[in-house]
């Protein structure tokens, strides 16, 4: 047993999404998130800035103690995580790409066309095409950059006409050309459009990649002996490098109301 919190971190309020599904499946964890929401976006910056980036937070996690780092981002999992395992290897390093991938290659038996909807890095690394691909020739791969997504989210502008119109704006060409099936909503931020693309494009069977990583950290917690007990009484602490009224109402939304959250401010020099 390991009552050692686990650490969250994303370029914004995004890696909250993976958050309900661990308080589903693993209820006495603890979390140490980190949202570097007066940086964000991420995924229109260069790669090196955004190592330099995911280096700092990671490192301040694991001043905190943490059995385990759950990178709660696509851009960072897509340009970051062999770099971040090299960095700290005494600390398994979970990125939101691979279970995801590794899931839909193995499971999908027919041919069959996905679209990845994801930030322009994301987009560009080519990861969730080469993973499922590279297992999964059946499976066809068709990627839509959707860069003002995360902007939006972050300023809560979700459900309303502005982000409506945004969504068709991107994806009702992306889903009609290709004949899409399935999309992969390959930014932590996009599950917060559930809803919208619900109510958008009703036939279109949506993938969650926030929910899958908790099935490999539960995996790899149950494996090392690393999960906490049931006595585990420590609170959650959540981090964002600029303490916006969105960032606290998303906490409230996302964690239990009986457990105690502790929320501080915490920049990083660029």
């Amino acid at each position: 047993m390991d009552n050692r919190p686990i650490g969250f971190f994303d370029s914004g309020v995004g890696g909250l999404t993976c958050i309900p599904a661990l308080q589903k499946n693993l209820p006495n964890e603890r979390v140490v998130f980190y949202g570097d929401t007066a940086r964000t976006p991420y995924g229109s910056k260069s790669i090196d800035t955004i190592k330099k980036f995911s280096n700092q937070i990671a490192d301040y996690l694991v001043s905190h103690n943490v059995k385990m780092i759950v990178i709660a981002c696509n851009t960072i999992s897509a340009t970051c995580l062999d770099s971040l395992r090299r960095r700290h290897p005494d600390i398994p390093i979970i990125g939101v790409i691979e279970p995801i991938a590794n899931r839909i290659a193995a499971e999908e038996k027919e041919e069959v066309r996905i679209g990845v909807i994801a930030t322009k890095v994301t987009v560009a690394s080519g990861a969730y095409s080469n993973i499922i691909t590279s297992k999964n020739k059946k499976v066809k791969i068709f990627s839509k950059a959707c860069p003002a997504f995360v902007p939006l989210i972050e300023e809560g502008i979700i459900d309303n006409e502005i982000m409506d119109l945004t969504i068709k704006y991107y994806l009702d060409d992306f889903i009609i050309d290709n004949n899409l099936e399935k999309i992969v909503l390959g930014c932590t931020h996009y599950p917060y459009l559930k809803k919208n693309f619900g109510r958008l494009y009703p036939d279109i069977k949506l993938l969650n990649p926030s929910e899958e990583v908790i099935n490999e950290v539960e995996r790899i917690l149950r494996e090392k002996d690393m999960l906490a007990d049931e006595n585990n009484s420590a609170m959650h602490l959540c981090y964002a490098s600029d303490t916006s009224e969105n960032f606290r109402n998303m906490i409230d939304a996302v964690f239990d109301e009986a457990q105690d959250v502790k929320i501080e401010f915490k920049k990083f020099q660029d």
